[in-house]
């Protein structure tokens, strides 16, 4: 399904807000990894906004999430006072882990392991 033009504007506002948010809070660091928000989708009917978020060295990846889910509402009320003019209605935010950058971690593991294995086996 094709992304609408409002949907991509409303995610471009959701993700810059929501990083200044993540910093006032103190959430895009967690137990000493960091934490950035990697893409947001929006609904075509505008009312749901999910965000995924990436993790770099963070222990527990779902401590982490449940931390962010925890303080749901003062990351709706921040957005809320910031988007309030832009928005009719402040979107239902769902947090998601992207686990893309570990993917691309075990791929790049594995392109090296191959490589190793071309040079060390005899021709």
């Amino acid at each position: 399904m094709v992304e609408g033009k409002r949907q991509k504007q409303i995610a471009g506002l959701l993700n810059e807000e929501m990083n200044v948010i993540f910093q006032r809070l103190g959430l895009n660091m967690i137990d000493g990894g960091m934490v950035s928000i990697s893409s947001v989708k929006v609904t075509p009917d505008l009312l749901e906004a999910r965000f995924y978020l990436s993790f770099f060295q963070v222990k527990d990846v779902k401590a982490a999430l449940h931390k962010i889910e925890d303080r749901h509402h003062d990351i709706k009320k921040e957005l809320a006072a910031h988007v309030r003019h832009q928005l009719r209605s402040i979107p239902v935010l769902k947090f998601f882990h992207d686990d893309t950058l570990d993917h691309v971690f075990k791929m790049e593991e594995l392109f090296k392991k191959i490589e190793e294995e071309k040079k060390s086996r005899p021709d």
